[in-house]
């Protein structure tokens, strides 16, 4: 019942958080693939890649002004880490063990503030993006 109301009051528009939250788990699970037989991970992708391009899907399919831009995206890339955080958490706890996985958990929660930082800056830039597609008036013929 709270929750209802919060997206009430916040206008929260569910859509673009869920095309955000998919853009952000599949960068996340991309950024993630290891080369087989060595422990390298895939450089490229990192944390700031992800949140900044989900949260221009979310800011994008969003519109509004840019500070909404910036909660939507903000909130698609915390939900998309923090799904992800669980399932690595998850497997940790399966092959680590229970204590490596608390600690992964633990560090892992302080680091979705961080997380949530490209994601606004991503979905402000969506949103303006979109807000800047005008349609242009045509001139009067001469």
């Amino acid at each position: 019942m709270i929750f209802r109301d919060v997206l009430l009051v916040m206008a929260i528009d569910m859509k673009a958080v869920v095309y955000g939250f998919i853009v952000s788990l599949l960068i996340g699970l991309i950024g993630g693939a290891v080369v087989p037989g060595t422990g390298m991970t895939v450089p490229v992708m990192g944390w700031g890649l992800a949140g900044i391009v989900a949260g221009l899907v979310a800011g994008y399919v969003a519109g509004g002004t840019v500070g909404n831009g910036a909660v939507h995206g903000g909130l698609a890339t915390v939900i998309g880490a923090l799904v992800l955080l669980v399932a690595v958490a998850f497997v940790e706890t399966l092959f680590g063990g229970l204590v490596p996985a608390f600690g992964l958990l633990t560090v892992g929660v302080t680091l979705l503030v961080i997380y949530a930082i490209p994601g606004a800056i991503g979905g402000a830039i969506g949103s303006w993006s979109k807000n800047r597609r005008a349609t242009r008036q045509a001139r009067p013929a001469a």
